[in-house]
C-alpha cells in the first residue's frame, strides 16, 4: 500500500522510516525536501541512498489534490478548486497584499496597503483618505492588543524562520545536500501573503449566510488533502533567493468548521508550526470555529493558535437562527470558552467575526447590545461585509450602516475593523466558497423543494 507522505508530521515521519530501517534523521531530511524544497520526486533527494529513494518510490507517494481550475481576481486574490475525489472539490484561497503580490497597481503616491493580517482584520492604507482599520478612541498603540509580532510563540525560538527559497533550492540539488531552513526571512511590512484552507468537503453546520453551508456536507478532509493545500499554493505561487516566502499567515477559514475535522486539522497545522516543515509561527495561523466549544477547549491543550469566532449575533435568539450550532452551545458557553482559550493562546485577545446583513443585525441598538456582550472579553472585532451568492435574500449592509455600527462599537472602547472585500469577482470572498459538494445530508434537496413550491 503506497503511503502519501504528504500528511505526516515529525512523528508519523520517524515512525515510517523507522519502518523502513532507517534512523529518525531521515524524517527530517524528509519534511524539509517535501514542505521546505516542495519537491514531489524522490530521486532529487540527492542526500539519501539510491537503494533509498527507489524503496522510497515504491512504497510512498507525495501526491496534493488535483487542480481543477485556478483563478485570479482583478486585486490579486487567486483561487484554486481542488479535486478531493468521489464528485467532491474544495476551494483554497491566496489573497497577497503589497508589493510581491503586485498590487500596487492603482494606488495614489504615497499610499502603502491596506494589509490583510491573516486574522481577517484590515490594517489602513497609508496616506488613503479612506481608512479601513480604526482603532477604539484612546487606545493606547503601545498596548496589548498592538504589540508588534516578531517575538516567537509559545517558546519555539525559531518559528518565524523561513524554508529555502527555490533558487536555493537548485543550488543544494546540485550539490546534493537536503535543504537546510534557510535564511530568516520573516515577511516585511509592506508583504503579506495568506492562505484560507478548507478542512472539509462541505459544512454541516448551514450558517444562513454562508455559501458553504448551503452546499450541505460530504466529508472530512485528510491530513494530506488540508496541508496539501499550503503545499500546492507555494509551489503555484513559486519564490525567488531573495524574495520572502509567498505565504506569511494561515487562516483555516475554507470550507467546513475545522473543530468537527479536529484530528485531522491539528495535525496539518503541528505541519506548519514544524520548522522541519513550514515553521510558521502560532501567530500567523489563525483558526476560524462557529463556536463548537468543546473543539475550543480541546485546541487550548492540543495546538494554541490564533483563535476566530464566527459570532454575527448580538443574543441568542437571533444566533439561532444564523448559526444553528447556537441552540446547542449557546453565546454565554462560548464567551466562557474563548475566556479559557486566552490562558493558552499566542495573541492576548480573540477576534470574533461579524457579518453584516442589511436589516438583520446591523442595527444601532445591535451595536449597543453586541458591545455589552463582549466587554469583558479581549477581543478584536472584524465587521465583514456579506458577500452575495445564489439562493439567498440577505443584503449586504450599507457602508453607512457599517460605519455607524463599527463607531458605536468604537465608542465603547472596543478595538474594531472592516474587512475589506478581496477576490468577490471570483466568488472568493468570505462566505462565496462553495466548491462542489456530495451532499450527504440532504439539505440541497430540502432546499430545493422549499424553493419550488
Amino acid at each position: 500500500m503506497t503511503v502519501n507522505l504528504l500528511g505526516l508530521d515529525q512523528e508519523a515521519m520517524r515512525d515510517y522510516c523507522a519502518g523502513l530501517g532507517e534512523k529518525p534523521y531521515r524524517a527530517r531530511q524528509l519534511l524539509r525536501w517535501i514542505h521546505h524544497a516542495g519537491v514531489d520526486d524522490f530521486s532529487a533527494m540527492t542526500d539519501m541512498s539510491r537503494p533509498l529513494r527507489e524503496r522510497l518510490a515504491k512504497s510512498a507517494a507525495i501526491a496534493a489534490p488535483r487542480v481543477l481550475r485556478d483563478t485570479t481576481a482583478a486585486d490579486g486574490t487567486r483561487k484554486w478548486l481542488l479535486d478531493v475525489g468521489t464528485g467532491n472539490a474544495i476551494e483554497t484561497v491566496f489573497i497577497p497584499e503589497g508589493d510581491r503580490g503586485g498590487l500596487s497597481k492603482g494606488r495614489r503616491n504615497g499610499e502603502q496597503g491596506p494589509h490583510f493580517n491573516g486574522d481577517g482584520t484590515v490594517e489602513p492604507a497609508v496616506g488613503a483618505s479612506q481608512p479601513v482599520h480604526c482603532a477604539s478612541p484612546g487606545s493606547d498603540p503601545k498596548g496589548s492588543l498592538f504589540r508588534p509580532t516578531t517575538r516567537p510563540a509559545c517558546g519555539d525560538a525559531t518559528l518565524e524562520r523561513d524554508a529555502s527559497a527555490s533558487g536555493v533550492v537548485a543550488s543544494i540539488l546540485s550539490a546534493g545536500r537536503s535543504p537546510s531552513r534557510g535564511p530568516s526571512s520573516r515577511a516585511p511590512r509592506r508583504y503579506r501573503g495568506t492562505l484560507c484552507i478548507s478542512s472539509q468537503a462541505g459544512c454541516a453546520l448551514a450558517c444562513t449566510f454562508c455559501s458553504t453551508g448551503h452546499q450541505g456536507f460530504n466529508r472530512n478532509l485528510t491530513v494530506e488533502e488540508i496541508i496539501g493545500q499550503l503545499w500546492l499554493a507555494n509551489r503555484s505561487l513559486g519564490r525567488g533567493v531573495t524574495e520572502e516566502r509567498p505565504i506569511s499567515n494561515v487562516v483555516m477559514m475554507g470550507m467546513g468548521e475545522p473543530l468537527a475535522n479536529f484530528d485531522n486539522v491539528v495535525a496539518a497545522m503541528r505541519l506548519m508550526l514544524d520548522d522541519s516543515a513550514y515553521g510558521l509561527s502560532r501567530r500567523r495561523v489563525t483558526l476560524s470555529t462557529a463556536g463548537l466549544v468543546p473543539g475550543i477547549d480541546r485546541l487550548g491543550e492540543a495546538c494554541p493558535v490564533a483563535l476566530a469566532v464566527s459570532l454575527h449575533a448580538p443574543n441568542d435568539a437571533l444566533r439561532d437562527e444564523l448559526v444553528p450550532i447556537n441552540r446547542k452551545y449557546p453565546i454565554r458557553e462560548l464567551l466562557a470558552a474563548c475566556q479559557r482559550y486566552l490562558s493558552k493562546a499566542p495573541r492576548d485577545f480573540v477576534t470574533f467575526e461579524y457579518v453584516m446583513l442589511s436589516g438583520v443585525n446591523d442595527g444601532v441598538g445591535q451595536a449597543r447590545e453586541l458591545a455589552a456582550l463582549v466587554s469583558d472579553v479581549p477581543c478584536k472585532l472584524n465587521l465583514i461585509p456579506f458577500n452575495p451568492f445564489p439562493g439567498v435574500d440577505y443584503q449586504r449592509s450599507s457602508p453607512d450602516a457599517i460605519a455607524r455600527f463599527r463607531d458605536v462599537l468604537m465608542q465603547a472602547g472596543l478595538v474594531a475593523t472592516v474587512r475589506k472585500t478581496r477576490g468577490d469577482d471570483i466568488a472568493a470572498a468570505c462566505g462565496q466558497l462553495a466548491g462542489r459538494v456530495q451532499d450527504r445530508t440532504r439539505r440541497t434537496g430540502k432546499r430545493q423543494q422549499e424553493l419550488s413550491r
